[in-house]
This record gives structure tokens, sequence and C-alpha cells, in this order.
């Protein structure tokens, strides 16, 4: 026995916490800060010293030192672009600037500069200059310190690491002229300049922003008489066609006028750009490649999403459409109740004494005319056994037998079974005095195997038991009525479910192959060319899981066995008739919807999580209750169709918090467990009773006096025609030739 894995949960911890963290780099990089907008309100907007705002346009600043200033020589133009580099803008821009043989001076955006790092190395390479203009695009006066340092290191980073030069220059995002400087500005431009940066603000402010035609933009950059200008334009955040063409009226019309047209550092006789250390150029490779996976995994995950919400729908379309056509076929084939021959119970049961009491009253109490009931008690240590032998209960047979697991005991109480129709039960299922009878109509058609009928929780008191109630109504049922339909029905439940004896003979009986005996047994039996069906008017009610520890142990043995049994009949893809109907759809279906979308759920999670802080909380909201709302209206047609009440639904918005992601997790951790070839141990639900007190609830409306707590069941209120059945047990007349006697006129024959 292979130790169940425990290593894979830190694994995902770790895996799920770098995908938030590149989702995060993703929405600072994408969703905070702007492009292409003009100047943002300033925190204080009282104005800065005046040596800054009567200054030049290039400023060194200092804490303690007076400020420092120049500008551009006569008749010299440095122009600069701002917001770059574009794929589609910056190259038009470039290839303006080479036809007229001018330079310039880009500013550019370090998240940019990694999205595109061949523009940033063919502005140097046609002998421009790079500026830095932030990482983000962000407003220096309103950033943090923190922030505003991290900005310039990760754009100095980012031109380093595409150009191997470093940047000396930096134009604040949302700056314009000296003039325009506020007291905020100032002291985030003393911060920059700390960093050891020259400020680069502008003389002629374009406006091309704006977009007010390429002759405004032209004008708005043209100097009065023969000054030398810094001129503001931008090469990216939106459409910069005509920044395009004010180029080709502006440079031309300046050459003539004697003006040329050079970078800022060539204007003030200044060095070109110094060359980068190893260690920034590593540290932008290295933060590159985190940004373009985070922005790869954004991308992925939206995909991901769109095509899990179109699963979605489709499953829930389909499972509409089916349900309706399935409520449609059994009320046209509805017809009375009919005897359809003697039925044998089989009742696994190990260490249930909590509930067997009232399963066993709750089949001998049946109104189905002929039936006889087997107990096969697996070295149960808790008087199971006893405890039905003490009931008294005619019609009722004790096996035991040492503790071999439930197939074992199935496949003993099928043998001891004398009747040809098989009623399989768990130990802690109560069923309704009509279970039993509408379980086996279905057996009427010769070509049924098989009938699944209808588990209900029965302890459905607080949020898990309502959770599991809604879930066994939404998903469970509407799954089954689809897979009716659909003749590809992969689980008969071993809380109630009935077999034609032939079919289980053809398969060899239960096999003890997989965790999931139920669904591996009910995929051979359809893979055997009989059909499945499903009966939803045959209720019983089961005990669910009460505590989360119990509900992890039972949904993990339930996975992992499904698992195992899609495994074994996977060949039923490659089969034709039933069981490639199986294979084709049953299968695929699992394997889509209980296997691959849960496990990228985690995934989607942490998207959603992302999300909330980067993406529009509108859109977001609106999102999550329209998902929300199409649940509810799912879970209440649902709720109609198996005649249940509505109430329940106000918590169906909380499943979200917690009992879905500990769905999902349970499949992760069967998916490791079912990689690494491990078997499971059983895992054996405590049961607290929760069956037996539904029962004893319902008993003074159904159960017939004979039934009651001070009674025992005496031969003379039997129905008469069950009779013969006790007498020729007996006689020992064993299986073979023992008659349940004639129906009556409740029950006519078919």
């Amino acid at each position: 026995m292979r130790r169940e894995p425990r290593v894979h949960w830190l694994l995902l911890t770790l895996a799920m916490g770098v995908l938030l963290a590149e989702l995060c780099l993703n929405g600072f990089v994408t969703h905070v800060g702007g492009e292409g907008s003009g100047p943002a309100p300033s925190p204080d907007p009282r104005p800065a010293p005046t040596a800054v705002v009567a200054g030049a346009a290039v400023q060194r600043l200092g804490p303690g030192v007076a400020v420092s200033s120049r500008g551009m020589p006569a008749k010299t133009i440095a122009l600069t672009f701002d917001d770059g580099p574009d794929p589609r803008w910056t190259p038009r821009i470039l290839d303006v600037l080479a036809r007229h043989r001018a330079h310039a001076t880009f500013f550019q955006v370090g998240s940019h500069v990694n999205e595109h790092p061949g523009l940033a190395r063919r502005v140097l390479a046609e002998g421009h200059e790079i500026g830095s203009h932030t990482f983000t695009h962000v407003n220096v006066a309103t950033a943090p310190s923190r922030r505003l340092d991290a900005e310039l290191t990760l754009t100095g980073n980012a031109i380093a690491a595409a150009t191997g030069r470093r940047p000396v220059l930096v134009r604040p995002p949302y700056s314009s002229e000296p003039e325009a400087v506020t007291a905020a500005d100032h002291r985030a431009h003393l911060r920059i300049a700390a960093a050891g940066y020259l400020i680069v603000l502008t003389d002629l402010d374009t406006g091309d922003w704006r977009r007010p035609g390429a002759e405004a933009i032209a004008a708005a950059a043209r100097p009065e008489g023969t000054a030398g200008a810094v001129v503001m334009m931008h090469d990216s955040g939106g459409d910069r066609a005509q920044t395009v063409a004010a180029l080709d009226l502006l440079i031309p019309a300046l050459k003539a006028r004697g003006y040329r047209f050079v970078t800022v550092s060539e204007g003030l006789g200044m060095p070109a750009m110094p060359v980068a250390g190893a260690t920034e150029r590593w540290r932008g490779q290295a933060f590159r490649v985190a940004q373009l996976a985070g922005g790869w995994l954004a991308g992925a995950l939206t995909v991901l999403l769109l095509v899990a919400v179109v699963l979605a729908g489709l499953r829930l379309a389909a499972q509409l459409v089916t349900a309706r056509v399935h409520l449609r076929r059994l009320r046209r084939e509805s017809r009375p109740l009919e005897y359809v021959g003697p039925v044998s119970v089989i009742v696994p049961a190990y260490n249930e004494a909590a509930n067997i009491a009232a399963t066993v009253r709750s089949l001998v109490g049946s109104d189905y005319p002929a039936l006889e009931v087997i107990v096969v008690d697996d070295g149960s240590t808790d008087g199971t056994a006893d405890l039905v032998e003490r009931l008294g209960l005619l019609g009722v047979y004790v096996l035991r037998q040492a503790n071999a697991g439930k197939p074992a005991a199935l496949n003993h109480g099928i043998a001891y079974a004398q009747h040809d129709i098989l009623v399989l039960v768990d130990g802690d299922t109560v069923f309704e005095p009509d279970a039993v009878g509408r379980l086996v109509q279905p057996l009427r058609d010769p070509l049924v195997g098989a009938v699944s009928g209808n588990t209900k929780v029965a302890n459905r008191g607080g949020l898990l038991g309502r959770w599991q109630h809604l879930e066994y109504v939404i998903g469970f049922n509407l799954d089954r009525r689809m897979f009716d339909v659909a003749e590809c029905m992969p689980t008969v439940p071993g809380a109630i479910g009935a077999f034609r004896r032939a079919a289980v003979e053809d398969v060899g009986g239960v096999s003890a192959d997989t965790l999931a005996e139920d669904t591996d047994f009910t995929m051979a039996v359809l893979r055997d060319g009989w059909r499945v069906v499903y009966e939803p008017g045959a209720v019983a009610w089961a005990e669910a899981p009460s505590t989360l520890r119990q509900l992890w142990r039972q949904r993990y043995r339930w996975c992992y066995g499904t698992m195992q049994a899609m495994w074994k009949h996977r060949r039923a893809l490659r089969e034709r008739g039933r069981a490639g109907r199986l294979g084709r759809r049953g299968l695929a279906y699992l394997l889509l919807f209980q296997v691959l979308l849960p496990l990228t759920a985690p995934m989607v999670d942490v998207y959603a999580l992302y999300g909330l802080f980067f993406l529009d909380p509108l859109t977001v909201a609106a999102t999550w209750l329209g998902f929300t709302a199409v649940q509810v209206a799912t879970a209440a047609y649902a709720l109609h169709l198996d005649g249940e009440r509505w109430t329940p639904l106000w918590s169906l918005p909380l499943q979200q918090i917690v009992y879905r992601q500990l769905m999902y997790l349970v499949v992760v951790q069967s998916t490791v467990m079912a990689l690494l070839g491990g078997r499971l141990r059983w895992h054996r639900m405590a049961r607290t009773g929760a069956a037996t007190a539904h029962a004893a609830g319902d008993r003074d409306r159904n159960d017939p006096p004979w039934l009651q707590p001070q009674g025992r069941r005496r031969e003379a209120d039997l129905p008469t025609q069950v009779l013969p059945a006790i007498a020729a047990r007996r006689a020992g007349r064993g299986h073979a030739g023992t008659s349940a006697g004639s129906p009556n006129s409740r029950w006519p024959t078919n």
C-alpha cells in the first residue's frame, strides 16, 4: 500500500502563489498608470520654487544645491517622443526622422521596452537617444517614494537589458513646461534627481495627444525667431497619425530656416548614454521574462475562463434540455405500477449499527408484494448483524463473513439471493415505501439491465448538509437524466440500484478492482450491451458526511475510484453500440467535467482574485452575480423536478467560498495519487444515525403498524402474497423454484 502523497500540496501552494504574483505583475504593468493624456491634477498645486518654474527645460536638481537648468542653443530643436515604444507608431516616426536625417530623444515606458526591445535597439542604432518615462507611466507627484524608486530602477534595467545602455534623462509623465511644475511635482523631481537623473521638461508642448490636426501640431512645435526648444510629442498612447504627418511638415520647414534636429544630450554637449553594467542587464532580462510570462498567463487564463464558461453553458443547456426530454418521456410512458417479479434486496454492511435498523425496517415496510432482504455483515465490530437479528423481522436474512470489502459482501448476498431482480442497497439508506416498486418498473423492458434510483440527503441541517443536498439534486440527478437520454449512464449508485440477475452474471458480479465498485459495475453492464436507466421516482434517503473531514474522505474515494473505473473501461472509447456511447459520451463527459476542468479551477480562482484587484470591479461583480443567478435558476429547476422546496437556495452562493474549492482539491489529490500509481485505502465514514432520525420523523405517516418501535412483525400482519416465499424458506427449498406468490390487485402482472 503506497502512502498518500503530501508534498504536492506545498508545490500546489507555491505554484498558485507564483501564478498570483505573475498575474499581479501583469496587472501592475497593464492596468496601473495611463498614457497619452494631459497633466493630471496635483495633490499640492502650489508652484515650485522660482528657480524651477523660471528655469529652462533641462534641470539638474539636488538637496541644498541651487537649481541648474539649461535649454537648447539657438536654431536647435530637440524633438522628444513620450510613451513608446509602440509597434505601430514608433517605426513610422523613425522612418520619417530617417528620411529627413533628424535625430530625436525617445522617453520610453519601461514595460513597453520589455514588450518591444527590438524597437529600443533600433532607436539607438539610428542615432537617437532613450530616456526614462517610468515603468508604468505613473504620476510621480502622487506615487509613494518606494514606488517611484522601483519605477526608475525597473525602467533603467529594462533599457539596459534591451540596449546595453543606461538612461540618464527622465521625462516625468504628465509633465509640461517648467512653469507648470507644482510643489508636489518638485518634491518628486528632487527624488528622481537624487537617483542621478536629469529632469527633462519641455519648451513647446504640441498637445498632439488631443489630435488637433497635423498643421496645428506643427505650428505648436515652431519656436519664435531663432530660439532653440525642447519639443514634446508622443509616439504611443493612441492614434499618432497626425503626429507623423506633422513631422513631415515641421522638419523641412525648420531646416529651411537653418534649424538642426538633435538629441537632448547632443544639444547640451553631453556624452551619449553610458554603458550599462552586467548586473543591470541581467536584472532587466529576468524581469522582462517575468513580465512577459505574466502577460502570457493572463491571456491564457482569460482564454481558459472563456472556454470554461462556454463548456459550462453547453453542459447546462444539455442538462436542461435532456431533463425536459426525460420528463416528457416519463410522462408519455407513465402507467400504473406493475408487479414484475419477486425482488431480492442485498444490504452489505460494515459497522452500520447507527442506521441498519432503519434501513431494514424501510425495506421490509415496502409496499412491493414480494421482497426478501439479505443483510451481509462484512466483519462488523459494532454488532450490526446482532442488531438486525434482534429485530426479528420475517423475510430478513443475515449472512456473516470475515471482512473482505463491499464487493465481496455484495457477491455473497447475490449468490444467496433466490430472485432474478436484485436491488443493491447501502447500509445507511432508508427507502420510501414505494421506492422498490418504482425502482424495478423499468425492468419490464427486457433490454434494461440496471436502474438507478434517486438518492436524497437525509441530514440537510447546517450549511454542509444543504450544500450536499443541492449537489445531489443539481449535479447528480440532472446528470443522470442526461446520461439516461444519451444512453451512457456511468454509475448506478450503491445507495439504491436495481439489476437483472442475467446482467450481473454476464459481467461476472461486482468487481473489487476499483474503489468505486458501483461505477465499475455499471460501466461493465453497459459495455455488455444492457441498457441502464434512471428512475427519479424511486427515492431513498442516505446519510451524507457531517464534517468536512468526512466529506473529504468520501469524495476522495469516489473521485479516485471513478478515475480507476474510467481507466479500466477506457477501451469503450473504441467500441460500438452502448459500449461506444459509454466511452465517447460518458467517459468523455467525466474526463472533461469531473477531471480536467476541476484541475484548472485553482488557477481560475487565482485569476478571479487577480480580477478583484486589477480589473473593473463592476465587470467582475456583474460576472459573478450573473454566474450565481444562472446557478440559482438551475438549482430551482432541479429542485422543482425533484419535488423539493426552494428554501436551501439561499446557501448556494456560499458554496463558492468553501465547498467548491474542497471538491476541486479532491480532484487534485486523486489525480496526483493516480499518477503516482498508488492504491488508496478504504476511507469509511463514521455514521451518526441521520438516516435513522429521518426515518423516525416519517414513521407515523408511512410505516405499517407492525413496524412501530414497540411491535414486531407478525405473520398474520404480512401481505398474503409473501407468505409462500417465507414458507419455502422455512422448508429449505433453496433458491430455485421458490415462489413469491401472486400479486394482489394493487400490483397487477405485466
